[in-house]
């Protein structure tokens, strides 16, 4: 066993280099007594919309709602069909489901593991059209499709230009599923610049979880867009569907951004781009350790065109599970993100494809184990749990 117990994700030491700023954040909410909206809310608005490059972002309550009050506001309901993948966490398709819109899924690139451009245009050409408006018909429900939600896991970026020039050849809509991208980056070959996760898209949704790369103290999320109807929308939506006060334009929800979260995410954004440094050097060390110990099949792949701020450091091997109570049983803990694909959840069983249906998923979600990631990860930490993985892979099993 390591001489010390190594945690997969350390939320205690960043909360404590910044106990002082997140108590005068709450000092000052606490006084202003404007704890539902007002200009902590603003102001964060403000401040993460520049820092994304949108125009507007909306403060909501979750990164569920997030994507969901994005979904509605591009105007997705009861009808439609959109297009994600099952390599996601569960949230990503209660969202859609929730408009009223029904899930179908197209498979993840092997090598990123998000949404795969290749398994999009097959899935697209294989659709028949509605006649009275050319949009392509899902394969399974057969309801015409409206949009795609790519998901960026794991902190990379899915491979968005490709998406979006599908998305335009069929006219269809794209919303980010961002909540595990904050700051994460695409080269845009347009235009010849990295642009940030959160302005490649109709929209974008981000979560605010506490162990997200940027972590409210408990629920929190966002939509950006550079559209200013859209953002309108889901201000209307997160506030009962409130234009101004008591006066309901549409039927909305209780999904505002409380000012007390909003205060401590202004203090924890100031602080993202070093935290995002941190988790990429961490990353090369993983990845220059792995190389140096013969490993380096295992590690994760980031694509010439994503700038990946690995939210998770995720590995790949045939004996996953084995690997898991290897690392357990000599004190470093490890995570599983996922194991089981959302559409073989029991909880979808009755609409769902079905085994096999998405093969590449089905072979990801069995081989891939998360190490620990998180800002504050030293060298010997690392050396340690990449000394590890080498002693039991070298005896137990290979890639």
């Amino acid at each position: 066993m390591t001489q010390q117990p190594i945690p997969f994700l350390d939320l205690v030491t960043s909360h404590r280099e910044l106990e002082e700023e997140l108590v005068a954040a709450f000092r000052t909410a606490v006084r202003s007594a404007r704890f539902i909206g007002g200009p902590e809310v603003e102001g964060f608005e403000r401040e993460f919309a520049d820092y994304c490059g949108s125009n507007f972002s909306v403060g909501v309550s979750s990164g569920t709602d997030a994507l969901r009050f994005a979904l509605l506001a591009i105007g997705v309901g009861h009808g439609d069909a959109v297009l994600t993948v099952s390599h996601t966490f569960l949230a990503t398709v209660e969202a859609i489901n929730q408009t009223g819109a029904v899930t179908e899924f197209v498979d993840v690139d092997e090598a990123t593991y998000t949404m795969s451009p290749a398994a999009l245009s097959e899935y697209l050409k294989a659709c028949a059209k509605e006649p009275s408006t050319g949009r392509p018909l899902a394969l399974r429900s057969k309801k015409p499709i409206k949009a795609i939600v790519p998901v960026h896991l794991y902190g990379h970026v899915a491979d968005m230009g490709a998406i979006a020039s599908l998305a335009a050849q069929y006219n269809l809509l794209v919303v980010e599923d961002a909540c595990q991208a904050h700051g994460a980056e695409y080269f845009d070959e347009s235009t010849g610049d990295w642009r940030r996760a959160g302005s490649l898209a109709k929209a974008a949704a981000f979560s605010f979880y506490p162990g997200k790369n940027l972590g409210a103290c408990g629920e929190a999320g966002a939509v950006t867009t550079n559209d200013e109807a859209v953002a309108a929308r889901v201000r209307m939506l997160r506030d009962h569907g409130q234009a101004t006060k008591y006066y309901h334009d549409i039927e909305g929800y209780n999904g505002r951004l409380d000012a007390i979260q909003a205060a401590f995410l202004r203090v924890k954004l100031r602080h993202l781009e070093n935290w995002n440094a941190a988790r990429r050097a961490a990353a090369r060390e993983y990845n220059s350790l792995l190389d140096a110990s013969g490993l380096g099949a295992l590690r994760p792949v980031e694509a010439a065109w994503s700038r990946s701020v690995f939210h998770l450091y995720v590995v790949r091997t045939k004996d996953r599970d084995g690997l898991g109570r290897h690392l357990k049983a000599n004190g470093i803990d490890t995570g599983l993100h996922y194991p089981v694909p959302v559409h073989l959840q029991k909880c979808y069983e009755e609409w769902s494809p079905g085994r096999g249906s998405l093969p590449v998923t089905e072979r990801v979600a069995a081989e891939i184990l998360s190490l620990p990631m998180f800002p504050g990860l030293r060298p010997e930490q690392q050396s340690a749990i990449v000394e590890q993985v080498g002693e039991f892979v070298g005896v137990r099993t290979t890639n």
